[in-house]
């Protein structure tokens, strides 16, 4: 398998909680249709002229009003997220993982470039300040790392998930290195982000979790109809700051939470599962192509 596309041994049969539906069909079906509102209202935003004038304020409220509908709860911790050029990096479990950090600082994130190609689910993501990446050339990846240090040194934030495919939440893979050499050359801080999803208040909860062959529309159907509140924790970690690491090993290690280390042993995990890395800004880009490609966004995975 490439480097590009590492693969998570997680799997909605070995790791997803069963479903044991609780919230009565009508009030799923109410949240499925507010947060499919909410995602075309963003597009269409999107596609205006103006559309790259909206405030950040104004997204962050859309981003977290785009979770809440889908009835789960958000509660963050830590320091404000700095501004001017940043790279924001967070382990990956959902695809609710991609407003969920742009709830905390707008930023734009890793896609597979064959999506610019998408009839207007390209359109969207460009406009939205998508970066492309060629996934399947090894070759490219120091223009990719250059491209993304060159948006870093303009001043803007860039979003990763460096292990480069959705896990369970209860298992996590190892920081992927390349894209935090684009930190190193830009001389841009990092900024770690821990996130987890909680049932009954302790119990880490795997019903968000969008890993293996599961589809957009199951992943959807989960959340908004759980048994009981679902409650991501966002955790804003201490920012690594600029030539405290020297190499990109280093600094991935510094950025991931010691308790998000790559997990060892099976898991329960009978065999890896297909990366689900390289995904657009949002899954609402893509229902359409919903079983196929609109898992997470992603980071370029060398290095």
């Amino acid at each position: 398998m490439s480097a590009w596309l590492p693969a998570a041994p997680c799997t909605p049969a070995a790791c997803v909680e069963p479903s044991r539906p609780a919230t009565a069909v009508p009030r799923a079906v109410l949240r499925l249709i507010v947060v499919a509102v909410l995602l075309l209202a963003g597009i269409a935003a999107v596609l205006t002229p103006l559309g790259r004038l909206v405030p950040a304020a104004v997204v962050r409220c859309w981003c977290r009003g785009i979770v809440r509908a889908a009835g789960v709860r958000v509660r963050v911790s830590g320091a404000a997220v700095p501004s001017g050029g940043l790279l924001l990096v967070a382990n990956h479990v959902s695809w609710l993982d991609i407003p969920l950090l742009a709830a905390l600082r707008p930023a734009r994130m890793l896609a597979k470039s064959e999506i610019r190609r998408w009839p207007v689910a390209g359109t969207v993501a460009a406009r939205a300040g998508v970066l492309f990446i060629e996934r399947d050339r090894l070759r490219a990846l120091p223009d990719t790392v250059a491209a993304i240090a060159r948006t870093l040194r303009a001043g803007a934030a860039v979003a990763a998930f460096p292990e480069g495919s959705t896990w369970c939440g209860r298992a996590h893979g190892r920081f992927r290195r390349a894209v935090f050499q684009a930190a190193l050359d830009a001389r841009v801080p990092v900024q770690p982000v821990r996130i987890r999803y909680r049932t009954g208040g302790r119990t880490v909860s795997t019903v968000p979790a969008f890993v293996g062959d599961d589809t957009l529309l199951a992943s959807l159907w989960r959340v908004a109809s759980a048994r009981g509140a679902v409650t991501a924790e966002v955790e804003v970690r201490p920012v690594v700051p600029p030539g405290r690491h020297h190499d990109r090993r280093a600094l991935a290690d510094a950025a991931q939470p010691p308790y998000c280390r790559p997990s060892t042993g099976r898991h329960g995990h009978p065999r890896k599962a297909p990366s689900k890395s390289m995904r657009p800004l949002l899954p609402v880009y893509r229902f359409r192509m919903a079983d196929q490609d609109i898992r997470k966004a992603g980071t370029p995975e060398g290095g």
